[in-house]
This record gives structure tokens, C-alpha cells and sequence, in this order.
């Protein structure tokens, strides 16, 4: 599921937003306003995700969630408040798009005949070279 999708799935009274004084950039400023932006979700009441989605959520996404079942996210790289606002959404956007795709399954290869062979030619150089140590009384503490 993309970001877009999402966007209009999940509204965004579903968010709750806090803000405080950010250590980012901004000079002074950083000292007066309260531009870092902390966006909150509560993924098990949400009304806008099914039950499946939900678990796939919490199971993906278990270090950015807090006990009380509220996925965080922090923005404060952006010197104003309503940049750090869009860019948490964004963000927030992206991480559950992320978290409902899902990781495609692995499928088993075999080695191809070329790299089999290249295994077995860099072995056999390798071994004739500690063979010609061991004829020539050179040992590896020498080198």
C-alpha cells in the first residue's frame, strides 16, 4: 500500500501533535519557539486500519511504539513548527506503508557455473602458492 493511499485512508484527527523547544538548527530561535514536532498514533484504536493491519503494525514497528500502543514520531531537523508538522506526517505516512507491504519472500538460487568455476580456480592459486612456500622453506612468520 503507498503513502498516497494511506493519506486518504487515515485522516488526520486520528494524530495527535505536541510540540516543544527543538535542539536542531535556528540559532536563537531555538531558545524561544517550540519548533520540534512529536506526532502520536493509536494503533489499536484506530478506527481507519483492520485488525490485520494493525497487528502487522505493531509487530513492524514494535521499537517505535510506546506501551500505551502509540506509534511516535519526532521531527525537529526544520527551523519552523509547521515543517516539522509536514515532514512528521510524511514520515509517519511512509513508516506505515512500509510496515503493511511486507518483505518479499526469498527464493533459494544456486551458484552459476562461471562463479563455481572462479571459486575453484582462486583455491587452486592458493594453493599452489603455500605449496611453493613449503618447497622453498619460506614460512608465514617470515612474511
Amino acid at each position: 500500500m503507498s503513502p498516497d493511499e494511506l493519506r486518504d485512508r487515515i485522516p488526520l484527527r486520528e494524530m495527535t501533535f505536541s510540540a516543544s523547544r527543538s535542539g536542531g538548527p535556528g540559532g536563537q530561535n531555538v531558545n524561544k519557539v517550540s519548533t520540534k514536532v512529536e506526532l502520536r498514533f493509536d494503533v489499536r484504536n484506530s478506527s481507519s486500519l483492520t485488525e490485520h493491519e494493525k497487528e502487522q503494525i505493531l509487530a513492524s514497528l514494535k521499537n517505535r511504539i510506546s506501551s500505551d500502543g502509540e506509534l511516535i514520531i519526532i521531527s525537529q531537523s526544520e527551523r519552523t513548527q509547521l515543517l516539522n508538522k509536514r515532514k512528521a506526517i510524511s514520515k509517519f505516512y511512509e513508516l506505515v506503508s512500509e510496515a503493511l507491504t511486507g518483505k518479499r519472500e526469498r527464493r533459494a538460487t544456486s551458484p552459476s557455473k562461471v562463479s563455481k568455476a572462479r571459486r575453484l580456480e582462486d583455491k587452486r592459486k592458493h594453493s599452489g602458492i603455500k605449496k611453493m612456500r613449503r618447497e622453498s622453506g619460506i614460512s608465514d612468520d617470515e612474511i
